[in-house]
Parts: structure tokens; C-alpha cells; sequence
């Protein structure tokens, strides 16, 4: 599986290191240590994105760490508190989804995708202080 055109270009101007992994029916893109704000207890994890059947016309749903990312004194991040295992290996999921008409077929890809984690990141971390 190749990504749509425009998020290839983007991981490739942004020169994220990256894996493109077909897994039953998804499409899994891990970006390998990912950079994280201070305030949790990890300064880099690997972020897997699963796009469903259908994207981009349909939204990614959640997201995933590798290792575990909590906050910097050991405290949890709401919604991070269950594990799952895909392409061999445990990952933290980050349960997060959008509303309704939130996402924009034909205008939002991985990039979009990629500022409101980096966004939802820096709000844990700033709870976290």
C-alpha cells in the first residue's frame, strides 16, 4: 500500500523517518521517535497511525505510542490507559476521535492529522506542569 500523494510528499519535505505497513485492512504508518514536549516522561516514542479502508476520504481514529507516554511525574493521560498489539508489538492507544463534519474530505491528510496530535500533545504536557 502507497500513501496518497500528498501526505508521501509531506512525511518526505518533513523527512520523517517512516514505515508503511499493510495490517489486515489498515494501512499503518509508523513514525519512528517521535519528538514530545517536555512535561511527559519520554522525550521520543514511536507514533503509529492506523488509516481504515477508505482514507482520505475517512478520518484516522486514534492514535498509538510506543513505549508508554505518560506524564513527566508518572500520572496518566486521560484516555491512554489501554494497550493493544499491532505489527508485533504492544502499543499505548490514544483514544481520540473526531465529530462529526470535524474532518474534511479532500483537504485534511496526514499532516492535519500530525499538527492536532503535536496539538493534543502539547495540551497533555502542559496539564502535566
Amino acid at each position: 500500500m502507497t500513501l496518497p500523494e500528498p501526505d508521501a510528499e509531506f512525511l518526505a519535505r518533513r523527512g520523517l523517518v517512516h514505515t508503511v505497513t499493510v495490517d489486515g485492512p489498515m494501512t499503518c504508518v509508523v513514525l519512528q521517535d517521535w519528538r514530545l514536549p517536555q512535561g511527559l516522561n519520554v522525550t521520543t516514542a514511536d507514533l503509529l497511525i492506523r488509516l481504515q479502508p477508505g482514507y482520505p476520504d475517512l478520518p484516522p481514529d486514534m492514535w498509538w505510542f510506543s513505549p508508554a507516554v505518560t506524564k513527566a511525574n508518572g500520572g496518566a493521560i486521560e484516555a491512554t490507559q489501554a494497550s493493544e498489539s499491532h505489527l508485533g508489538r504492544t502499543w499505548q492507544r490514544w483514544s481520540r476521535h473526531f465529530q462529526p463534519g470535524q474532518w474534511r474530505s479532500g483537504v485534511d491528510g496526514l499532516e492535519s492529522y500530525i499538527a492536532l496530535i503535536d496539538r493534543e500533545l502539547a495540551r497533555c504536557a502542559a496539564i502535566a506542569a
